[in-house]
């Protein structure tokens, strides 16, 4: 997370940056969220591990099958690193 000096403070712990409007509306709310914004970053390494896996088998493998394969192989560490590197920028 990119933290800028004067809102240090509202950005961490809002997960707003720092530009945000006073009175967001909910659908602001819900993109600047944490939550969110890891749910996006987790769905972009999904859609890499279709299209890897889908190259190798020659087919497209679909979206539930990429997911469960992720899932399986590759989230807790993702999720750990991920985490690891939000703890050294944090």
């Amino acid at each position: 997370m990119r933290l800028v000096h004067s809102g240090i403070h509202r950005q961490r712990f809002t997960g707003m940056p720092n530009n945000a409007p006073e009175n967001p509306s909910g659908n602001d709310l819900l993109r600047n969220s944490t939550l969110y914004r890891e749910f996006q970053a987790e769905r972009e390494e999904i859609l890499k591990h279709k299209w890897i896996e889908s190259e190798k088998a020659g087919y497209d493998i679909g979206f539930e099958q990429a997911l469960t394969d992720w899932i399986v192989k590759h989230r807790a560490k993702w999720r750990k690193h991920r985490q690891s590197a939000a703890a050294s920028h944090g």
